[in-house]
């Protein structure tokens, strides 16, 4: 389980996040939702070490993370997936695959290779084209899977449909749930399209200007009208 408890952190005078508490189970989608600026990203650069939290804790497993360096976090089980993409397009699909593999400070093993294949074929049928060539929703699958050879236990995801085609958000989604059902891996997931987020999560916390506003099942976040009109945008 991943604890998230009081987490504040600031960009220089300007506080990001402000007292944020919640816990996202195992084996669950956890949606982190709210409008721009809400502290999204803020929090998951936070929880991955990526930021400095100026109060409070994330923990994994009873382990205080914010003690942990951002190198190590691959190799106690948290893998993160920023937005944006950043596939090493210099390299090959299989070589950036291998580099994802090396976060947990052990070999690379063939196993981990060909469930990443067998996740996602399409990488597989491009293993030794440069990672340049892939299209958006390829290169989309390419960071997930680079951080699934990791073997994490909590995965990160920040916007991962954003530009992708329908089509691809929902293969990218059904690949989500499955992975939480056959492995019990927990997924915080940020996303901007609430509604897609919670149709596939089991429990939802929404922010606001950094500030939680509530935290409930993803099935009483979407029937609440009154709070999707004014957080969720739908």
């Amino acid at each position: 389980m991943l604890t998230v408890t009081d987490l504040t952190a600031s960009y220089g005078p300007v506080t990001a996040l402000d007292g944020v508490s919640f816990e996202a189970p195992r084996g669950e989608i956890t949606a982190v939702l709210g409008a721009n600026g809400a502290g999204k990203t803020t929090l998951l650069r936070t929880i991955s070490g990526l930021v400095r939290p100026t109060r409070g804790t994330a923990a994994l497993a009873g382990r205080d993370l914010t003690r942990v360096p951002t190198e190590q976090m691959a190799r106690i089980g948290l893998a993160h997936v920023p937005e944006g993409r950043g596939v090493i397009t210099q390299l090959t699909v299989e070589e950036n695959l291998r580099l994802g593999g090396l976060g947990r400070g052990s070999r690379v093993k063939i196993d981990d290779l060909a469930r990443a294949y067998s996740l996602f074929p399409i990488l597989a049928e491009r293993r030794r084209q440069s990672a340049h060539v892939l299209s958006g929703g390829e290169r989309q699958m390419l960071v997930i899977a680079r951080a699934l050879m990791a073997r994490p236990t909590v995965l990160l995801l920040d916007e991962p449909s954003l530009g992708l085609a329908p089509r691809i958000v929902v293969q990218i989604f059904d690949l989500l749930q499955t992975l939480v059902a056959a492995d019990g891996l927990t997924v915080l997931l940020v996303e901007q399209n609430a509604r897609s987020a919670l149709s596939i999560a089991d429990r939802g916390v929404v922010l606001n200007l950094g500030r939680l506003v509530v935290q409930d099942k993803a099935s009483a976040l979407a029937e609440d009208v009154q709070l999707r009109h004014a957080y969720l945008g739908f």
